[in-house]
């Protein structure tokens, strides 16, 4: 992996008692080691895995501000880092599920970009056996279930400061309000709706089918030919290019795919990152509420599987073999 570490700070928040919050910092930066180039490859590669929301900063975010006064040279790495676990454990402190952990600050190259990366990581304990055959307690980072990180790409920021992607964060499992006092920190807003642009162009390829009166088996295989693009690049972690995409399809009528878009007034960006979850929705349905997941491909609707939309019934013909051996063995048993 082509990752070159510039600075590393590592700090930490100490839960004492429900209303405190501790301080923990390092008076220097983090040498790095292998063992900690290998922890910073671990976290970028973790991170980069994972679904993530994009923003960009507010105008009065200080620490946008104070990170450009370290970017100027105004302060050092280390002092910004500082000042900025202080600010988080403010934002931390208003909200009473917050806990402690390990403050990472991240500056690093990958693929001549530029990034900050900050996190706040979770101790887990587990067990070792040593090399006398003793079982022992250890702690480590759980940069696996990481989910209080945020991003920021250096180099769109301070070459394309219009754009609203350079920042990007996790939710985190705990719902909104981890996002919420993440966001307050970095004193950031939402930029890029990733699912947003993914639901438009669904609804682009399946109006430009409309517009051209294809059958049913031509729109679903015209939807296929699209997941194949899309699922592509998702796999090899590249965006979703309008243009590309446009150029591996066939066009409808007189139009090119791209020229509709456009016509259309979708605001599709140019390029966008792929929603796997959005994107299925080109090749299968699927839900689930009240008890009941359904999941099947697009392609049985109408053939094995039929809606009425009136009484708001799925009717299914022919079941797979698994489940109608449970539903045999189970109706048999009363």
């Amino acid at each position: 992996m082509s990752l070159d570490i510039d600075q590393i700070a590592l700090h930490q928040l100490v839960k004492r008692d429900e209303n405190q919050l501790e301080l923990v910092l390092r008076d220097t930066l983090l040498p790095a080691t292998h063992a900690v180039e290998e922890m910073a490859e671990e976290l970028h590669r973790v991170y980069s895995a994972k679904s993530k929301a994009y923003g960009l900063f507010n105008e009065d975010s200080e620490l946008a501000d104070a990170l450009r006064n370290c970017r100027k040279g105004d302060d050092d790495f280390l002092a910004f880092s500082r000042a900025a676990t202080g600010r988080l454990r403010d934002e931390l402190g208003k909200y009473p599920f917050a806990e402690g952990g390990v403050v990472l600050f991240l500056h690093y190259r990958y693929l001549a970009v530029e990034y900050l990366l900050i996190a706040v990581l979770n101790s887990q304990s587990s067990m070792r056996v040593n090399e006398q055959l003793d079982i022992s307690s250890t702690h480590y980072l759980d940069i696996n279930h990481a989910d209080i990180v945020a991003r920021i790409d250096l180099t769109e920021w301070e070459t394309n400061p219009e754009s609203t992607r350079y920042l990007t964060f996790l939710r985190g499992r705990v719902g909104r309000k981890v996002a919420d006092f993440f966001m307050d920190f970095l004193g950031a807003s939402v930029g890029l709706d990733t699912k947003a642009q993914n639901r438009g162009l669904l609804q682009a390829v399946d109006d430009y089918c409309a517009e051209s009166d294809l059958d049913k088996n031509e729109r679903q295989n015209y939807r296929q030919q699209v997941y194949t693009y899309c699922n592509d690049q998702l796999q090899a972690g590249e965006e979703i290019a309008l243009h590309d995409l446009s150029s591996e399809l066939p066009p409808l009528g007189e139009k090119t795919f791209q020229a509709f878009t456009q016509e259309q007034g979708y605001e599709l960006e140019e390029t966008f990152p792929a929603d796997r979850s959005t994107l299925r929705q080109l090749t299968k349905f699927a839900g689930s509420g009240g008890g009941l997941t359904l999941n099947f491909d697009a392609m049985l609707l109408g053939e094995r599987i039929f809606w009425d939309p009136t009484t708001d019934t799925l009717t299914i013909k022919g079941t797979p073999p698994n489940l109608r051996d449970q539903l045999q063995r189970r109706t048999s048993s009363k």
